[in-house]
């Protein structure tokens, strides 16, 4: 038990690091797509960006991952490791375009009273890019241990 919850605690900072990774590249973009009027064209500029920055968060999560807090499988080439960490992501990018549209189009837009106590830019950029982190943290760690990591 104590080396699961070690493990879940190196997976926590792997996690951290990477958020911060997909956060940043995700405002990145946000204010690139706003100040050069994409955002005007396109509404959902917002999951564009958040492909990009969990895109550059996957390769720096399964290099963090691999070094730090999953041991590696002996039967399995790097490059089917990485093809089966890759479709687990895409997964994981699903569910958190998901989460996002989701909480962003449909309840926040729509729901009058959410508008009143939280401003757009915090319901898309902190609340619910939080929540859908969140989400897709939990499925990482337990599809990554199920399908990625030596079994004992």
């Amino acid at each position: 038990m104590d080396k699961l919850l070690a493990q879940i605690a190196k997976f926590g900072i792997v996690g951290v690091i990477s958020f911060i990774v997909d956060y940043v590249v995700y405002r990145i973009f946000n204010a690139i797509f706003v100040s050069v009027g994409f955002s005007e064209v396109f509404a959902q500029y917002y999951l564009l960006s958040a492909l990009l920055g969990f895109t550059v968060s996957v390769v720096v999560n399964y290099i963090l991952s691999f070094k730090f807090v999953f041991e590696r499988k002996e039967d399995i080439s790097r490059k089917k490791e990485f093809i089966v960490f890759l479709v687990l992501s895409i997964i994981g990018l699903g569910i958190n375009e998901l989460c996002l549209f989701l909480g962003y189009d449909v309840i926040y837009l729509n729901w009058p009273w959410l508008k009143s106590i939280m401003s757009e830019g915090f319901a898309k950029d902190v609340f619910f890019k939080f929540g859908a982190t969140g989400v897709v943290m939990v499925y990482n760690f337990i599809s990554r241990k199920i399908f990625l990591e030596k079994k004992d």
